[in-house]
């Protein structure tokens, strides 16, 4: 492996640059969804039963002790819930933006190695051709050995500009599934949460 990046030439090295950048984002991408996954459904249950049992403040805590962005999110309704139902789903929504860019923060640089890996690994391929084609002009022959080596170089590096994109948009493909998924929580467990204050909120005009 070590001599087919020797063989592929300069432009493997900024081909080896996009894999270590792509990675080391895919790392903080990893890092950052794992400490934002929880199980919504027992938190969900968790804070019903807090706001039933001790009221909307010590919700308000649980959610303070609880990381992700669930929990973010009926922080901010919660917190709103003295000004009315109105201003509880208005909370609710501007955290939900907030926290979807947050989980897609840094997906573009992901996209950016996956596309300008293969162009790199291309534009070494032309290199490579050029380089082939002034060996057999050099040499006035246009025997295998004349052009082994350029043609070589120039598969080597669109090789490797491939297999580069590959490694990070499986990485990509996974983060985007994982993001979908919480994205998908947030929004029911939000309803829900809205909902339940809203049962409370008619329970109590009742008892009036």
């Amino acid at each position: 492996m070590v001599q087919y990046f020797i063989d592929g030439g300069a432009f493997m090295w900024p081909i080896l640059i996009s894999l270590i950048f792509g990675l080391g984002f895919a790392l903080e991408r990893a890092y950052s969804l794992i400490m934002s996954s929880i199980d919504s459904d027992k938190f969900f249950t968790d804070i019903s039963e807090t706001i039933s049992g001790q009221g909307v403040e010590a919700a308000i805590e649980v959610c303070n002790e609880t990381r992700g962005p669930v929990a973010e999110i009926f922080h901010a309704g919660l917190t709103k819930t003295s000004r009315g139902l109105d201003e509880v789903e208005k909370a609710i929504q501007n955290a939900g933006s907030l926290e979807m860019s947050f989980l897609e923060k840094n997906m573009i640089w992901l996209n950016t190695v996956i596309t300008v890996a293969p162009m790199i690994g291309f534009t070494g391929t032309v290199v490579g051709m050029i380089g082939a084609f002034d060996a057999i002009k050099a040499a006035n022959d246009i025997s295998p050995a004349v052009v082994a080596g350029g043609i070589s170089q120039a598969l080597l590096t669109t090789a490797f500009g491939l297999i580069t994109a590959m490694i990070i948009q499986m990485f990509q493909n996974y983060f985007v599934s994982r993001i979908d998924k919480l994205i998908l929580d947030m929004e029911e467990n939000s309803l829900k949460l809205v909902d339940q204050l809203y049962d409370m909120k008619s329970i109590s005009k009742s008892k009036k």
